[in-house]
């Protein structure tokens, strides 16, 4: 395991920790104090994951994190003594991938590393259109690049983004409550509101116009299919 974590965080004792967890583990390691620091090795040699603080002198998490997800989808794990539910939803909603309240165990923090390298990292399958694509009327998906294309041309989206469309793809018409996909997609141990759902659900129908990702009143969501009505 040789995947290399950036962590962006100015509390010295934090940092020691936070490594030395994450190395014991395998991980490759790049610790800074500041998001500018962050940003030149973004630069020069840009991690596979970022753990990011949101208070940071200069340039804060938030605003590192949307300039990130501007460029790329590479996780980012936010860290965080903002324990305010408003807060974890900006986070979330500006691309983060999970949402960590300080203090936290550093074993917590590694398990979430894990599951969130294991939900974004490529997995080939077959599908229905051949291998690695997924095809539902206008929307085709290439899971291994995790690359979505609408109506022939390639979008931009977000880690989180991706894994709702596929899920929504591989179970076509399925009615999925909010609850069930909280789940699915921000794991067993996300404890913030269900209103990440809706926000998750108005970016995707934001940037793929005229998707039929419909609203189930009083539930949820589901993609329906214009081929297959049974």
């Amino acid at each position: 395991m040789n995947s290399h974590i950036g962590v962006v965080e100015d509390d010295t004792n934090i940092q020691n920790i936070v490594s030395a967890y994450l190395k014991k583990e395998g991980f490759h390691v790049t610790v800074m104090e500041s998001a500018e620091k962050a940003w030149e090795l973004w630069e020069t040699q840009p991690p596979d994951m970022w753990i990011l603080d949101i208070m940071l002198p200069g340039m804060d998490g938030y605003e590192f994190c949307k300039n990130i997800r501007n460029e790329s989808n590479v996780p980012i794990i936010i860290i965080s003594a903002k324990d305010d539910e408003i807060d974890k939803i900006l986070g979330l909603e500006l691309g983060g991938d999970d949402y960590l309240t300080k203090p936290f165990s550093p074993r917590e923090l590694l398990a979430r590393v894990k599951r969130v390298f294991k939900r974004t990292q490529p997995q080939v399958k077959m599908s229905e259109v051949g291998h690695d694509r997924l095809k539902v009327d206008n929307l085709l998906i290439h899971e291994s690049d995790r690359r979505i294309f609408w109506s022939g041309e390639e979008q931009d989206v977000t880690t989180k983004e991706f894994d709702m469309l596929l899920l929504f793809a591989e179970n076509v018409n399925r009615a999925f409550s909010r609850e069930e996909l909280l789940v699915k997609i921000w794991g067993e141990d996300y404890f913030g509101s269900d209103r990440a759902v809706d926000d998750l659900v108005k970016r995707i129908r934001k940037k793929l116009s005229d998707i039929p990702l419909e609203t189930v009143w009083g539930y949820g969501y589901r993609l329906r299919s214009e081929e297959d009505q049974t």
